[in-house]
């Protein structure tokens, strides 16, 4: 079986053709021209094609579907090779602006959430993602192209800035090999160029590989899905806190390395009568004391027979004012693509 061309970094692509400033020129077909064949490839000798048919794989992604929701979220569910299926959603952040006269102002702007895995092995309780367990991890190609072909689909220019969450299905540091792969692919020069300081690695906490992470130095930004601020219940909520407490989670965060004008994303689901609070607003102040952080609260998405309620709105806005009101950065993410299964927590691998 051949392997996929978008799986190497432009790098390791130099050091499998000759020469390898070839590696450059089919970086910018790849990513900038987005071309489905090496035919298209105008500056590429007939030889060199050959060798690249040969060698590489360069069939997309299948869209099995696409659902449109009503704050403009779009939600992708892609079919791999092996039949098995991830989906990755569009989020529009900004519409485009236009001066009096019609010109354009301000491009608009968008965030696409991806997936890392098919399934999840971490098993939160709230999230739908993992109830038909794991099935296996992606590869750096099927990450990739869940962006290439979103923004193809989209007309979205590739110089037109993008943010990535890796936020989808699945846990992206129990993949870390080729989700890091992929960071390095999306943020190179001759391809995307999306910065690491635009592509942030959400994760469950897995203290030892967001460690690993760090020391990589790779200039991504990290946002902790934490959701409670007690061991017991928060083991209650995400099994995965019994491998890594919450202590072993702050320790590895004080270490990880961010650009002095970022900061540690904590992602707080909250949840009507469980973790919403000011008991727990307290305990998470003094959790985050000393960390440059920010804090994003999030509404229970409900899903079918859960037993999580969803907060309610007078609760929420108590909880971000004492957040706030003790120096910490604080906002209600509110969520998109609800009515299309596409907020955080509803993405599942489906079977038509």
């Amino acid at each position: 079986m051949k392997k996929s061309i978008y799986s190497l970094t432009k790098e390791e692509l130099g050091d499998e053709i000759k020469p390898s400033f070839r590696a450059k020129q089919i970086f910018g077909w790849l990513y900038d021209k987005n071309v489905e064949s090496f035919e298209e490839m105008k500056n590429i000798p007939k030889a060199l094609k050959i060798q690249l048919v040969e060698k590489y794989d360069l069939s997309p992604l299948q869209i099995a579907k696409v659902e449109t929701s009503r704050d403009g979220s779009s939600k992708y569910l892609f079919r791999l090779f092996d039949g098995l299926t991830v989906e990755a959603v569009l989020l529009p952040m900004k519409k485009a602006e236009y001066h009096e006269d019609g010109t354009l102002l301000h491009h608009p702007k968008y965030t696409i959430c991806i997936s890392s895995q098919v399934g999840c092995k971490i098993g939160c309780a709230f999230c739908l993602t993992a109830k038909e367990g794991f099935k296996r991890d992606l590869t750096a190609d099927e990450i990739i192209q869940q962006v290439l072909i979103i923004k193809k689909e989209n007309s979205i220019p590739t110089n037109r800035k993008t943010n990535l969450v890796y936020m989808g299905m699945g846990e992206p540091l129990d993949n870390i090999n080729n989700v890091v792969n992929a960071i390095k692919i999306f943020a190179d020069p001759d391809g995307l160029a999306i910065s690491p300081r635009r592509q942030t690695i959400s994760t469950s906490g897995l203290s030892n590989q967001i460690k690993k992470l760090g020391e990589m130095n790779l200039g991504v930004l990290l946002a902790i899905s934490l959701h409670a601020v007690d061991d017991n219940l928060r083991e209650k909520l995400m099994p995965i806190n019994k491998a890594y407490n919450i202590k072993s989670i702050i320790d590895a965060v004080k270490n990880f390395p961010i650009d002095q004008r970022k900061r540690i994303m904590f992602e707080y689901l909250v949840m009507g009568n469980l973790n919403d609070d000011l008991k727990s607003a307290k305990k998470l102040v003094s959790l985050l004391h000393g960390i440059k952080a920010k804090v994003n609260l999030i509404y229970f998405n409900p899903y079918l027979n859960s037993p999580f309620q969803r907060p309610k709105p007078e609760n929420m806005q108590k909880f971000q004012r004492y957040l706030q009101n003790h120096g910490l950065i604080c906002t209600i993410r509110e969520s998109k693509g609800l009515d299309i299964s596409a907020a955080c927590g509803q993405l599942r691998e489906k079977t038509n």
